[in-house]
């Protein structure tokens, strides 16, 4: 290739940069700006490992509070049509035909230490943080849905219509694979998933959010205390996601 061609493609990939840049995802929130963001906190630090252990036992079948706080967290709004449903966090309920015991649990994103959807992005698009979080940079994802064919939980959804009416700390952007984000946004100040404290305010307490790594934390005592399961523990992803009693 001469030495003007590359040039000029140089100048053609700087000019499509910027313009991209410049997209909106909604009104008022640019990619450029998003991209820009940090949190006030200390920096992310594989010091921590965010986890949550879920109580079968205390979750009540029928109850949906942490899909409608997750939902009114992110912005998904109301559900329309059943192909374009953009669900983080869904309620499974499960029974056992032998001895008939029944039990209902959340199933979202298993914010794996070792994520399939990591390992077949094409762009890396899909990424995990130093402290376990598993999200998706909405920047460079190509809507190709690798990820979402490779996650064991069906966790990923595909947004398919544009979206105007969302949080501005959760962009969304048609075209692009989402998933629960363990409210990263919340956690980055502090805060817990909006599920949890969804969970709690109903009076089920059923979830517990906290530092897997920090033997002294009400999560890390609970899982040495009590047997826990992760979901398909057999391909050893090493799951940031409990579940207790079952």
């Amino acid at each position: 290739m001469s030495d003007n061609n590359s040039t000029s493609r140089r100048g053609f990939l700087a000019t499509s940069a910027a313009a991209l840049a410049g997209l909106t995802l909604a009104p008022g929130i640019r990619l450029v700006e998003i991209a820009a963001a940090k949190p006030d906190n200390e920096p992310v630090t594989s010091k921590v490992r965010w986890g949550m252990l879920i109580d079968t036992t205390r979750c009540q079948s029928g109850c949906t509070e942490c899909v409608s706080a997750c939902g009114k967290e992110n912005g998904l709004g109301e559900v329309t049509k059943p192909r374009t449903d953009a669900q983080w966090i869904r309620k499974i309920d499960l029974k056992d035909l032998k001895s008939g015991h029944a039990l209902s649990l959340p199933m979202m994103c298993q914010h794996c230490a070792h994520p399939p959807c990591v390992d077949v992005c094409p762009t890396g698009a899909s990424f995990k943080r130093a402290d376990g979080i598993v999200l998706v940079d909405r920047h460079i994802c190509i809507g190709c849905r690798y990820c979402m064919m490779a996650c064991p939980y069906k966790a990923r959804s595909f947004v398919h219509e544009p979206h105007t009416d969302q949080n501005p700390e959760v962009p969304r952007g048609q075209g692009c694979v989402e998933s629960c984000t363990l409210c990263v946004h919340r956690v980055d100040r502090g805060g817990t998933p909006a599920c949890v404290e969804a969970c709690a305010a109903a009076g089920h307490n059923a979830m517990l959010f906290g530092d897997l790594n920090d033997p002294e934390s009400a999560i890390a005592k609970r899982v040495r205390e009590v047997k826990t399961t992760q979901v398909r523990a057999d391909l050893k992803l090493d799951l940031g996601v409990r579940y207790e009693g079952i």
